[in-house]
């Protein structure tokens, strides 16, 4: 299975910037640590790595190994 160069596939040890925004793969929703995700619930300052593991893409359900780090 390919993956891409940002992907971090879930482990969140891989994760070395907590202010790192996050991309879905499938959908390319981005989630932005400073914002936080108001459908979740999830306040402003949250870093992926802490978000909880039944959290998904707040636009498409992608779960959380889908994401990688946004390439700005």
């Amino acid at each position: 299975m390919a993956m891409f160069e940002g992907s971090f596939l879930g482990d969140n040890e891989k994760l070395s910037d907590d202010a790192a925004r996050m991309e879905c793969g499938i959908c390319w929703e981005v989630y932005d640590p400073v914002l936080g995700d108001p459908v979740w619930q999830i306040a402003p300052g949250t870093p992926f790595s802490q978000l909880p593991e039944h959290w998904t893409c707040p636009n498409c359900d992608a779960p959380k190994h889908k994401f990688m780090v946004e390439n700005a």
